[in-house]
Order: C-alpha cells, then sequence, then structure tokens
C-alpha cells in the first residue's frame, strides 16, 4: 500500500551553491499524490509548485534541479528523495522558502532520522511499481548508467578518482527493506579541494564547508574526523542514484549499475527507458513485492549507531 508521513517535520539549514539559508517542511499528503515541492516564496499559487519527476530535471553537473513550466526551480532534490524512498514515503508535499534544498551534514542521514522518527502512515491505495523488462544503457564519455531486469531495486556503482584518498571503489547492495537506512544513508557528499576551489571561483559552494561534505587533496582527507565509511565515496555514488530514481514517479524493480556516472547521466537513463515502452511496465504491487522494497518494515534501530 502507499504511505504518507504522520506528521511533519522541518529541517533549517543552507544551501550548498547558493550558501542562503533555507527552512523546509516536508508534510503528509493523500494517496496518489506524489512527491512536490511548493516555492513559499514564490507568490503565485500557479507557478510555486514543482513535481519530483524525472521530466522536470534540467541538466546539470553538480545537483539535481527540478524547474516547472513557469521556471521556478528547486535544486539539490537528491539526498531528501533518497531519504523519502529509503523510508519508503511515496506521497509528500515538501514546502521550501528558497531555491535549494538544505545540505545538512551532506548526507541523507538527518532527514532519515527524522522521519523515521515523525513515522510513516499507510494509506488505503494500492501501491504501484515499475518493472524493468530489458535492459537499457545510456554512454557519455565514458561514464555508464543502466538499468536491467531484476526482482527488487539493486544498485551496483563503481567510481575511479585519482586521488589517492578515493581511488577505485565498487559496491553492490539490494536495497529491499532497510538496506538504505543501514548502509547509504549516512554517507556524505565528496570533493577534491581543487573543485571546491573551481566552483567557488564560478560562484558555487557557496554554502560548502569540512563538515558538510568530504574534501579530499591527492592522498589527503581534509575534512576532521575523515570517512565514516571506507568506501563513503561509492556509498554516497549510490545514495545519489537512489534519488535520482526516484524520479520515476515510483519504486523500480530493477538492477541499476553505474560506471563513473552522475545526475546527468542517471536522468538521461530515465529518459530513455520511458522513451522506450517496451523496457518497462507497471505493475500493481503483491504483498510480497511490496515487502522487499527501499523502506518496508525499516525502524528507528536501523539508523546507524552515530545517529
Amino acid at each position: 500500500m502507499q504511505t504518507t508521513l504522520r506528521t511533519p517535520v522541518t529541517f533549517t539549514g543552507t544551501g550548498l551553491h547558493s550558501g542562503r539559508a533555507v527552512r523546509m517542511t516536508v508534510a503528509p499528503a493523500s494517496a496518489n499524490y506524489g512527491i512536490w515541492f511548493r516555492r513559499t516564496d514564490v507568490a503565485s499559487s500557479k507557478d510555486n509548485l514543482i513535481p519530483a519527476t524525472w521530466d522536470r530535471v534540467e541538466i546539470s553537473p553538480l545537483c539535481t534541479l527540478l524547474v516547472n513550466d513557469a521556471g521556478v526551480t528547486v535544486s539539490t532534490v537528491e539526498h531528501v528523495m533518497a531519504a523519502l524512498t529509503g523510508c519508503g514515503i511515496h506521497n509528500a508535499m515538501i514546502e521550501i522558502d528558497g531555491g535549494e534544498v538544505p545540505i545538512l551534514d551532506g548526507s541523507s542521514v538527518t532527514f532519515t532520522q527524522s522521519f523515521l522518527n515523525a513515522g510513516v502512515q499507510t494509506l488505503g491505495a494500492p501501491l504501484q511499481a515499475i518493472r524493468i523488462l530489458k535492459n537499457v544503457e545510456v554512454k557519455v564519455d565514458g561514464a555508464t548508467a543502466s538499468l536491467s531486469p531484476s526482482d527488487a531495486l539493486e544498485i551496483d556503482f563503481s567510481i575511479d578518482f585519482a586521488d589517492g584518498a578515493i581511488g577505485r571503489q565498487r559496491k553492490h547492495l539490494n536495497l529491499r527493506n532497510g538496506t538504505f537506512v543501514r548502509e547509504l544513508s549516512d554517507s556524505r557528499t565528496f570533493c577534491r579541494q581543487s573543485d571546491v576551489d573551481a566552483m567557488r571561483s564560478n560562484g558555487l559552494a557557496l554554502g560548502g564547508t569540512l563538515t558538510n561534505a568530504v574534501v579530499v587533496d591527492g592522498d589527503a582527507v581534509l575534512s576532521p574526523g575523515g570517512f565514516r565509511h571506507a568506501d563513503e565515496a561509492v556509498r554516497h555514488k549510490m545514495l545519489d542514484a537512489l534519488g535520482d530514481l526516484s524520479l520515476a514517479g515510483h519504486p523500480i524493480l530493477g538492477r541499476y549499475t553505474g560506471v563513473r556516472a552522475g545526475h546527468a547521466m542517471t536522468n538521461r537513463l530515465l529518459r530513455a527507458l520511458f522513451a522506450d515502452p517496451s523496457a518497462f511496465e507497471v505493475v500493481t504491487c503483491t504483498p510480497e513485492m511490496a515487502s522487499g522494497l527501499p523502506g518496508a518494515g525499516v525502524e528507528v534501530l536501523d539508523l546507524p549507531q552515530a545517529c
């Protein structure tokens, strides 16, 4: 069955790229509503609603940015979207008083913990999922992203960085039940010091700090405390991929494979998927299917122990 939050949850923080203070409330919504953002700082009620769907993504290399027909945008949505999917929440209204979701600690763990503390409410409507029927793949400049058939959502991700602090990493997970909460939710965004310098010279990453991102320089990790996991970098890429796949509009039953892929690649993959009706089908979840989806049966105790 479909779900939503039991009670609203409010977050305050700073936008990673804008550096601006922002307040965001994630509120319950009715069955079949989906996930929508509402820009409370935009006066017109006709222009301030933005659906969290793949076809509203404006390609951006640094984050996932959504735009509506009026040109109103909201960016860096991937971490809160990953948390909603990882907690098994299908319907919500997200009210935000600015154009960028707060970065918080650079992961999804604060969103996840708050959602689980608020509680998940079951709604009286069946849940649909997107079942992948055949392989779909996109390639750009040596990076690839693909979806292939599977009975559950799996993510297999590989990265390769020249910086010794990251290097080559690969991880594969079946995202059933509380896997996202336990294995991915606390993994933070990461970047190289040279990238930070370049972004700031272009007016980006103005809200970035050594505590809301893991910054590396060659073999050195500059952020206090270092990595939370030896493979935190690839785990965060998996978190991002889950958030971007959440824009499909329904849970996905399939295996996502990413090789050096990013936000733009995952969105290109969704566009390729939906351009080929023979590659997928929308199915009504049986209780057995629903029990294996991300977030099914997840509890606060599944959170990483540091929370």
